[in-house]
């Protein structure tokens, strides 16, 4: 689960951490008022949305600019007027893809007097099973730049989670980052408070880009992106309450309120499968054979009829699927079950594409009663092979 800036920067300044004062604003008429809550000379409008890259998109609508999605303004008129231009408006950047995103709220932030962009972030590195912290002295739009032409600018280190955060990791990160003595004091401070917050919160990444020195020299964190482990977010009441549900897919969406472990892809073969390894292997196939997944979805072990059916219901919403792939090796989930969920969501929903089922294990033989004796137009598969190239084929024609 990811969150909006503003809603990052709030959080982590619960913990102490250096954020500017800023002001969320949902309606353009709004933003003047937002706007003179902030002290001047300088403000940053800056366009909420759940994707990197904001300084350096584009708009879908010619009417919201070409500056982008993070804008300077010198007056609380000329704030207003930037929010009203890229309220409601589409914002296209490398990370949303073509389609883009509606941004829906804008951040309303006191500029800052920057001498240098610095980058920062923690995240858990799964080849070592422990917390990262990645920094770098090129902070700033271009850092996805840096990590593919000047990967050696770019420092991890990992935090043995025997000892937890010790200062000597942040007077590392700040001899990397090249600070002076009062700076490294206060990288010191503050990698430790992003380490509690990190831990505490089951955070999968935390991002700071850029870390800024002002001119002052003091650090400040001029961005914020945060992510969090979705299976422990009933622990976490208040990160669940920032939730933005117009930021996620909403086919995604739907699937988390069955339970069920969905996500879209680009390709025309939507899949229903049990266990997420052969799930990864029906994925793998179907792309062997020619053609291309729509989504991931486990529909887990112990699914329900229900569940089945809701599984079904969202492949089909997908306007991409071509086809439709159910591979159900039935240990604790039954194949007379699945049988069941495929036939109510068919009845319900209606089968416009192709269909394929490959059912083994427990009950497979009356699951496949059950599926034959239904009238539908499914054509059976043997085994996850043949289910691939038979729903390749009646695809591709």
């Amino acid at each position: 689960m990811n969150i909006h800036e503003y809603q990052a920067k709030q959080l982590l300044k619960g913990y102490g951490c250096p954020v500017s004062d800023g002001v969320a604003v949902l309606k353009a008429e709004d933003a003047k008022a937002a706007a003179e809550q902030l002290p001047g000379p300088l403000w940053v409008v800056k366009a909420q949305i759940h994707a990197g890259g904001r300084g350096k998109g584009k708009f879908k609508e010619a009417d919201a600019g070409e500056k982008g999605g993070v804008r300077l303004a010198f007056s609380a008129e000329e704030a207003a007027a930037l929010t009203q231009q890229m309220l409601g408006k589409t914002l296209v950047t490398h990370q949303t893809g073509p389609a883009g995103k509606q941004v829906n709220r804008i951040y309303i932030e006191a500029g800052s007097d920057i001498s240098r962009e610095l980058y920062l972030a923690l995240l858990v590195d799964r080849s070592t099973s422990r917390i990262s912290v990645v920094c770098s002295t090129e902070g700033g739009m271009d850092i996805e730049e840096v990590a593919a032409s000047t990967p050696e600018k770019i420092l991890t280190i990992t935090i043995d989670p025997a000892t937890g955060y010790m200062p000597f990791h942040g007077r590392r990160v700040a001899f990397a980052l090249g600070l002076d003595a009062n700076q490294t004091k206060q990288m010191v401070g503050l990698l430790g408070k992003l380490y509690q917050a990190f831990v505490e919160k089951d955070m999968e990444m935390l991002e700071i880009n850029p870390l800024i020195v002002m001119e002052d020299g003091n650090l400040k964190l001029l961005d914020a992106k945060l992510g969090f482990d979705g299976n422990a977010i009933y622990r976490h009441k208040d990160v669940a309450a920032l939730r933005d549900e117009t930021e996620e897919d909403p086919k995604e969406l739907e699937a988390s309120k069955f339970d069920l472990n969905y996500i879209a892809l680009d390709g025309e073969i939507g899949c229903m499968v049990n266990g997420a390894g052969l799930a990864m292997a029906t994925m793998d196939i179907i792309k062997l054979y020619g053609a291309e997944p729509a989504n991931f979805l486990d529909v887990g072990g112990g699914a329900t009829k229900e569940k089945v059916t809701e599984a079904f219901k969202i492949i089909t919403s997908d306007p991409n699927v071509k086809g439709i792939l159910v591979n159900i090796f039935g240990g604790i989930m039954r194949c007379d079950i699945i049988a069941d969920g495929v036939i109510a969501a068919v009845k319900e929903v209606g089968l416009q594409v192709p269909l394929v089922v490959r059912l083994e294990g427990t009950n497979v033989e009356l699951g496949k009663e059950i599926i034959k004796n239904s009238g539908l137009n499914v054509i059976a598969a043997d085994n996850l092979a043949d289910g691939a190239q038979k729903i390749v084929k009646a695809v591709k024609g």
